[in-house]
């Protein structure tokens, strides 16, 4: 049975994965055409990655899941021990890139290639870390999370 936490945890990845795949096609559509992005919508974009995952979704996961995680299948416990550091380094992270994307809407076309390879390697990131969890930790959770921990 999957629970409703790990529906939430889920959902919640699909919005946020859809949002970080909505940034690259963009840059790379004003890319070709020669013109700049849209700066608010980028920075939109950016503020909902840092003020939902980064305050909100990281936080389900690292106080609630992984805890109950480790004390039930110790063998997962290097698998969340860099989940939990990938938590805590995305707010930094985060405000690189917001801090990359003002340069290039402050200092144009000579920041534009600098941003866009930290929004890859941002993106790239962040998909791999929400694929890890939905291959490696909500499976696991789902095994060995007994009707206790649920509640």
């Amino acid at each position: 049975m999957t629970h409703a936490t790990l529906r939430i945890i889920r959902e919640e990845h699909a919005a946020v994965s859809a949002m970080l795949r909505s940034i690259l096609p963009l840059l790379a559509h004003h890319r070709r055409q020669g013109t700049p992005p849209d700066f608010a919508a980028l920075r939109a974009m950016l503020f909902y990655v840092d003020e939902f995952p980064e305050k909100r979704h990281h936080r389900k996961e690292s106080e609630l899941l992984f805890p109950k995680l480790r004390a039930r299948s110790p063998l997962a416990r290097d698998v969340l021990d860099r989940l939990d550091a990938d938590h805590a380094s995305g707010e930094r992270s985060i405000r690189e890139l917001e801090h990359a994307l003002l340069g290039f809407e402050m200092m144009g076309e000579p920041r534009r290639e600098a941003f866009e390879q930290a929004a890859q390697r941002y993106v790239d990131f962040y998909l791999a870390h929400m694929g890890i969890e939905e291959q490696q930790i909500l499976p696991l959770a789902e095994r060995v999370l007994t009707e206790q921990d649920w509640a």
